[in-house]
């Protein structure tokens, strides 16, 4: 297994679109599945098993992966191989599919990065997936997704214009119409009561809205990734 490589969990319809773009674009990966039958004579690696025990993930390389892809079928399986992929590979980022949109929120506290739910999966995460590339040893996804139709997530480091003030007295949702979900600094994560966050120059945090409402948000702090 290489270091860096992709994980994917589960072989459906999705699983094996997102196996065909990995191979076209040279991208190492293993696929996790329970079903031994779903794979007649692959020409890539795989692991029959169950994507939702800590033992298969070991086999399939969690720990040195770059990346896991968490296509199952049912929402409680996403949302616990997600928590135990979180638990084994801190580092990781982890695209997670949504079965149904009231599930989006959950598997985001599992420790999801980014979440799209089924009904555009195959299309918006696959052009994301192709937009990742190799350098410096790893693979760095970019920094936004699609989470269901009209909506998306983006990361956003944090320029002069949001330093030292609370996430609370941003108050992005009233203003432009957008929700900070997730706030990261250094080691330190937090996807709940982020309200009294007090925001330095350098932190990241993620932001939810339109495409409309995202575009408002870049435009009032497009100052937020300058050096």
């Amino acid at each position: 297994m290489q270091m860096g490589h992709i994980i994917v969990l589960g072989y459906g319809d999705v699983g094996k679109r997102i196996a065909e773009v990995l191979d076209e674009n040279d991208i190492p990966f293993v696929i996790v599945d329970s079903k031994e039958d779903l794979f007649l004579r692959p020409d890539f690696e795989y692991i029959v098993g169950n994507g939702t025990e800590e033992e298969v993930l070991k086999n399939a390389g969690i720990e040195n992966a770059s990346t896991v892809i968490i296509c199952l079928n049912h929402d409680t399986d996403v949302i616990f191989a997600t928590l135990i992929s979180r638990g084994l590979n801190p580092e990781s980022t982890i695209f997670s599919r949504a079965n149904s949109v009231e599930s989006i929120d959950k598997i985001y506290k599992a420790g999801a990065d980014y979440v799209a739910s089924l009904s555009i999966v195959a299309g918006q995460m696959l052009a994301k997936i192709t937009s990742v590339f190799y350098g410096g040893g790893g693979y760095c996804p970019i920094e936004d997704i699609m989470l269901y139709e009209g909506i998306e997530i983006e990361r956003h480091v944090v320029g002069k214009s949001m330093g030292r003030k609370t996430i609370g007295e941003l108050d992005l949702y009233s203003t432009i119409g957008c929700r900070v979900i997730g706030y990261m600094q250094g080691d330190t994560k937090k996807i709940e009561e982020l309200d009294d966050v007090v925001l330095e120059k350098g932190d990241v945090i993620s932001v939810v809205g339109t495409r409309e409402d995202i575009a408002r948000f870049k435009e009032r702090y497009k100052d937020v990734k300058d050096k």
